[in-house]
């Protein structure tokens, strides 16, 4: 798919140098118009979209939380008034507690429907609100950042990682339906650095995954976000007969 003058939706994308910011920045840079989605930080989803611009694509901020359904559907509607069309979904919002595997008791249930709303049905209502103008294209794309955690059952907490392995059932469903017009895959980071993973860990922890990322991975090298923006545009680009798949990108980490 060539993505110039075409349009896109990235949700989780106000961060700046997170993932969904990369991801947004990277697909601007080949000349696609973006929509930057916020909860909070409108400060950083203002800096997202003139880091878009400067790359000569049209861009803008529509705060939404994707675990409500009209927020969804008034993303969409944004977008398309805005371009006409809508090509590419990048579900990228996520929410986690960090809880270790062994204390099941730090996990509610409350917890778990918190994270699923937003990690599972969150991706599922911006899909479904997506979908029709995605198949009008004839050629669309959505992809849905998961996680290692899906594949290895470990992560954040026991709750994100069910989450996780849930989006990528829901990958495969969805590819299913959408088809053909559609391709829906995702991909599973694993030895994540950045933004994300400071939120989630304290100094020391993160000065771990840091020594063990560059020592025991394989590659010898961490993930970063650029490195996931990177793939998520070889998968709107260039991946045209795949679709239903969850990508594992590591690093290595899951041999080491």
């Amino acid at each position: 798919m060539d993505i110039k003058n075409r349009a896109a939706i990235v949700t989780g994308s106000s961060s700046v140098v997170g993932i969904g910011a990369e991801i947004a920045k990277l697909i601007a840079s080949k000349g696609c118009n973006v929509l930057i989605n916020y909860v909070t930080n409108l400060e950083g989803a203002e800096e997202t979209v003139s880091a878009c611009r400067a790359h000569g694509a049209d861009s803008f901020a529509v705060q939404g939380d994707v675990s409500k359904d009209i927020d969804c559907r008034e993303m969409v509607k944004a977008a398309v008034k805005r371009w006409g069309r809508l090509d590419v979904l990048v579900n990228n919002a996520a929410v986690t507690k960090t809880v270790p595997g062994a204390d099941l008791d730090g996990l509610t249930a409350e917890d778990f429907l918190e994270i699923y709303s937003v990690n599972v049905v969150g991706n599922f209502q911006m899909t479904r609100a997506a979908a029709p103008h995605l198949k009008a294209t004839g050629d669309g794309a959505v992809v849905n950042i998961s996680s290692l955690g899906a594949l290895i059952g470990d992560g954040s907490s026991i709750a994100y990682a069910a989450s996780k392995g849930a989006l990528n059932n829901l990958t495969m469903a969805l590819a299913r339906q959408l088809a053909p017009e559609v391709r829906v895959n995702a991909i599973c980071p694993g030895g994540m650095l950045g933004n994300w993973t400071k939120k989630i860990m304290d100094e020391e922890a993160y000065e771990r995954r840091v020594k063990r990322a560059n020592t025991e991975f394989l590659l010898r090298k961490p993930v970063m976000p650029i490195d996931v923006a990177k793939t998520v545009l070889w998968l709107i680009e260039d991946a045209a007969l795949m679709t239903g798949e969850a990508f594992r990108m590591d690093a290595g980490q899951h041999l080491s």
